[in-house]
């Protein structure tokens, strides 16, 4: 019997396997450059087309050498003694418990030693260069800067050694403690590991080997000598010290001075001390000295650095504390004045009157007649209702007020852009070509007098239309760059032809609109996106592949980005501080955005510290999605040292060197030699739109709520310290009132000046709500190229008596409520289904004493709603007008004639209830049976159903007419219907006088 041998088995061929792996991590590592490259290059490109290549190439090397540099020194430092400590392990570990324990733990990191050593280092030193890489201003400061000429009151040194040495020294000294602390760590850890150290009990001798003690003294030794650098800039540094607690000023006391300083000296020479025990050590390996070394100084930073302090506190100055502070107050107070530029405040005292006589406001008939009525902050539904044109154009929430010469007289204006805005498209215009190439600009600018009104109290528009018409003439109207611009934008068609970006509508050329293309032959808006390498780049920037597949996209094309223009100057000026409002402003032809940049410090010594987003931040920074604070930043020096403009057409930026004393401008001005341009080469007509920067001017009423008080005894005391007023026309009325610009004339002064303004009332917060004292700075810069107004930020404090009875705003606000007259008319608008709004309350230092202005405005509660200015609201002293015209309120005000026109003088006023003017009696006479009754006790429901059955009827009937007039009348005004209009105005008129007729049988 024969068996078959089993069936070899056939051999199996080994899989082959690809590159899979190393080929994906290949193409990863593609994609992660090309991604960054996006990033990268575009910003090269952006920065190349504005021609501000030199910020670019030097933040970026600086950042550089700062990455490289750091990454070199904390990971060599951290790489020796890893190292050094594994490499001078002994080659017999002592026989003892501790060693036997750690034999695991020296196998299980054995085969990852290698890359511990490198990677750890690595890692460490990315964190270190990327920290170091942020310090970038302070290095290149640190460099430039120069000495300031003035010296501190403590040591005598140059101010310019806190400002630009001083930060830099402090920088150098924690990172390299934070490198030698790291390396310390490093080297104990690999010399325990390795048996150079023993920490445990066990086999006699030595407990580190002569290696690891001398590479851990000399760590030791380094480390010393850093904590006695820190200590010694101790002394200085201490002169920029925040006071805590109660105390209301900056900088070294009696206390720091005799016993901190001191203190700090000490500790420092102690450090050396042991610092040189530790060396000591590293030859004799005895670790007893160095060990009582570092006991002793940290008794003695607690004792001598703490205690002391704290005894010569409580037992030297604090019985004392008036007389042992009264220098260094007077150096808080002195420093405080030259670092926020307000130590040539002109402060007079001003006895204000607060009664009303006729004629009073002769002498100020130029201010009286520049009191603006429209507020920038109520009427932009208004310009949107009647200046949008279409739905896809808006204007900004809050806007702006400028001056313009208007026929030869120079007008307060309130004025803004017709930016653009997809959101206003509808669902089935919205696509990417549309949204990208189409509707790429905004159209105009629209620009109504501040102190008067249109037709019904709509704004007076003098410049407005498309295409714009008014008084400006003719100019570039197209906005390109704006605050509510697209995030991009593509322009640029084939040369030859008529574009396809929608310009601006117009019905007779049978499209319904005029078409555009931007000439990027002759002008340069944005880096050109008409090669495939730019296409491709710029599609990964924005997560658009239709950039690279358009047809709109040629060799043409250019591409608008980072079209903000705050954005545009903090990314070629990093080193400012940009003010919250950016305005524009019609100048040489073009539109332009005028922002204002500062340069801050919080280094200046005994400066009084801030926070700027404290500081600017009021009701309209709250409310407003436009205006701005300033942000969360602790500053104790601020110079508003730039101007910058942005032009809304190409998006060209110029910087102009504003403040050239500044000596942070001048150590900017070497970093970037070429980007900054001279105060020289503002033009006339530019210079006539410069005006001070709010946020500047909110940030010193801030300071100056304290530091009026110029002596040390005052100041200590703090009776007299004021606080900015809540701003009662706010929702929430404890947040500060808001500075306004506006033309008067100050007390003593020969003529009004376009200004910036403010109050004060006392502060504390169970304070009078009363006047103490009135803020203004003159605001104009003069209309001379190159040149600025010998009184252009002329600061001037009016000091009114310590017994004011002068009411602040809240107080007068409350007197309008409380006023029988003003309450029953304003009580019956907005029972009509109207919404009242009292615009912004100014004041005004005329006739001898305050004036109070605030404008009216009625918007229906529904459908088409913008508010029409309808009355305006006067106070002086306890007086009260309240008219459908300034004019006829101030009358009103100073019995019968207040010896001044207003700006809306003579303008034809709105029929008041009854057909005759509301409240217009001369002085000491009764109000007649024309003028709004008070309300009485018997003018309630039931008592009114009592009297006559009949009233409640018509009173309803007639609001009810108001209510439908009012929607009339808005509708119309959309439309631009005037007759209509006026109209519906009749018919609301008749409606509140029937309305207040039905009140008068009721109360009857």
């Amino acid at each position: 019997m024969t068996f078959a041998s089993p069936p070899r088995p056939r051999p199996v061929a080994p899989r082959r396997r690809g590159p899979l792996v190393p080929t994906l991590i290949t193409l990863a590592v593609l994609v992660v450059l090309l991604l960054v490259l996006a990033q990268v290059w575009t910003e090269v490109l952006w920065y190349s087309q504005l021609g501000f290549t030199e910020v670019l190439r030097t933040e970026w090397v600086t950042r550089g050498l700062l990455f490289v540099a750091g990454f070199a020194v904390m990971a060599a430092g951290v790489g020796f003694s890893l190292n050094y400590g594994y490499r001078a392990r002994p080659v017999y570990a002592p026989s003892t418990q501790e060693q036997a324990n750690l034999d695991q733990y020296r196998e299980a990191i054995e085969p990852l030693r290698r890359l511990v050593l490198v990677v750890g280092p690595v890692v460490l030193g990315l964190f270190a260069g990327g920290a170091a890489s942020q310090q970038w201003s302070t290095v290149q400061l640190w460099l430039k800067g120069e000495p300031v000429g003035v010296k501190d009151p403590q040591w005598g040194v140059d101010l310019g050694f806190y400002l630009f040495t001083l930060p830099g020294l402090r920088f150098v000294v924690s990172f390299l403690m934070a490198v030698l602390v790291l390396s310390t760590v490093a080297a104990v850890a690999t010399h325990y590991l390795y048996g150079g150290l023993r920490i445990g009990g066990g086999a006699g001798g030595p407990r580190t080997t002569r290696a690891a003690r001398v590479h851990l003294s000399v760590l030791g030794a380094l480390v010393l000598l850093l904590v006695a650098a820190s200590y010694w800039l101790d002394r200085y540094s201490i002169l920029t010290k925040q006071q805590t607690g109660e105390q209301r000023w900056q900088g070294a006391g009696f206390t720091d001075v005799h016993a901190v300083i001191p203190s700090k000296a000490i500790l420092a020479v102690a450090a050396v001390v042991v610092a040189a025990a530790f060396v000591a050590t590293a030859f004799s390996g005895n670790w007893r000295l160095p060990a009582i070394g570092v006991g002793l100084m940290v008794v003695a930073a607690i004792v001598v650095g703490g205690v002391y302090p704290a005894i010569v506190q409580r037992f030297q100055v604090q019985p004392n504390q008036q007389d042992a502070e009264s220098e260094y107050i007077q150096r808080n107070i002195d420093a405080t004045l030259a670092a926020y530029d307000l130590d040539d405040v002109e402060i007079s005292e001003y006895d204000a009157n607060v009664t009303a006589e006729p004629g009073a406001l002769r002498e100020n008939a130029e201010t009286t007649a520049s009191i603006r009525l429209l507020d920038p902050n109520i009427v932009s539904p208004s310009f949107k209702q009647l200046q949008q044109i279409r739905g896809f154009y808006d204007f900004p929430d809050s806007l702006s007020v400028d001056r313009y010469m208007i026929d030869g007289e120079s007008r307060d204006t309130v004025i803004a852009v017709r930016e653009l805005d997809l959101d206003g498209l509808n669902a089935g215009q919205r696509n990417w070509t549309n949204d990208t190439t189409v509707y790429t600009h905004g159209f105009g600018v629209v620009a109504a007098y501040g102190n008067t009104r249109g037709a019904r109290g709509a704004p007076a528009f003098w410049e407005g239309g498309i295409p714009s018409q008014g008084a400006l003439g003719e100019y570039e109207p197209r906005i390109y760059f704006g605050q509510s611009s697209p995030e991009y934008s593509i322009v640029g068609g084939p040369e030859g032809t008529d574009g396809w970006e929608f310009d601006y509508p117009d019905d007779d050329t049978g499209t319904g609109s005029v078409p555009y293309r931007f000439p990027t032959e002759e002008d340069s808006a944005g880096p050109s996106v008409g090669g495939l390498w730019n296409k491709a780049l710029y599609a990964l920037k924005f997560g658009d592949e239709q950039i690279l597949f358009s047809e709109r996209v040629n060799e043409n094309s250019q591409i608008l980005y980072d079209r903000d223009p705050r954005d545009r100057v903090a990314k070629i000026a990093p080193y400012l501080d940009l003010d919250g409002r950016v305005y524009p402003a019609v100048v040489d032809g073009r539109v332009k955005w005028i922002i204002d940049g500062y340069t801050t410090s919080d280094q200046y010594p005994y400066a009084a510290v801030r926070s700027l987003e404290d500081a600017t931040t009021d009701s309209l920074t709250e409310r407003s999605s436009t205006v701005q604070a300033l942000l969360p930043k602790q500053v104790n020096y601020i110079r508003n040292s730039v101007k910058a403009t942005v032009d809304a057409y190409d998006g060209s930026v110029d910087l102009y060197a504003w403040d050239t004393e500044d000596p942070i401008l001048q150590a900017w001005t070497k970093v970037f030699p070429t980007s900054l341009q001279p105060m020289s080469e503002i033009s006339g007509d530019l210079m006539s739109h410069i005006r001070y920067p709010e946020d500047l001017f909110k940030v010193q009423r801030a300071l100056l709520g304290q530091y009026h008080v110029t002596n040390a005894a005052g100041f200590f005391s703090g009776n007299d310290f004021w606080q900015n007023p809540g701003d009662p026309t706010a929702t929430n009325s404890d947040v500060p009132q808001p500075p306004y610009y506006l033309t008067l004339q100050m007390p003593g002064e020969d003529e009004a000046t376009f200004s910036l303004m403010s109050t004060f009332i006392p502060g504390g917060g169970n304070a009078r709500n009363v006047l103490t004292g009135y803020l203004a700075v003159d605001a104009e810069a003069g209309n001379t190229p190159g040149e600025v107004s010998e009184t252009y930020g002329k600061m001037r404090l009016l000091e009114l008596p310590r017994d004011s009875t002068v009411p602040g705003p809240g107080q007068a606000s409350a007197n309008f409520t409380a006023d029988p007259r003003v309450s029953n008319e304003l009580n019956i608008l907005q029972r009509g289904d109207s919404t009242v709004r009292r615009g912004n309350l100014l004041t005004l230092p005329v006739g001898g004493g305050l004036l109070y202005v605030q404008p009216v405005y009625v918007q229906a509660a529904s459908g088409t709603t913008f508010p029409l200015l309808q009355r305006v609201l006067v106070s002086f002293g306890d007086e009260i007008g309240f008219a459908e015209t300034l004019d006829g309120a101030l009358d009103q005000v100073f019995g019968g004639d207040s010896g001044a026109d207003a700006g809306d003088a003579g303008a034809e006023p709105v029929p008041a209830p009854g057909g005759e003017g509301t409240g217009g009696e001369d002085a000491g006479d009764e109000p007649t049976d024309a003028a709004t009754p008070a309300p009485t006790d018997a003018a309630t429901p039931d008592a009114g159903a009592t009297a006559d059955p009949d009233a409640r009827t018509a009173l309803d009937e007639a609001l009810q007419r108001a209510r439908q007039a009012i929607a009339d009348g808005q509708e119309a005004l959309a439309e631009q219907d005037f007759a209509a209009y006026g109209e519906a105005q009749d018919r609301l008129d008749q409606a509140i006088a029937d309305a207040i007729a039905a009140e008068e049988r009721l109360a009857g």
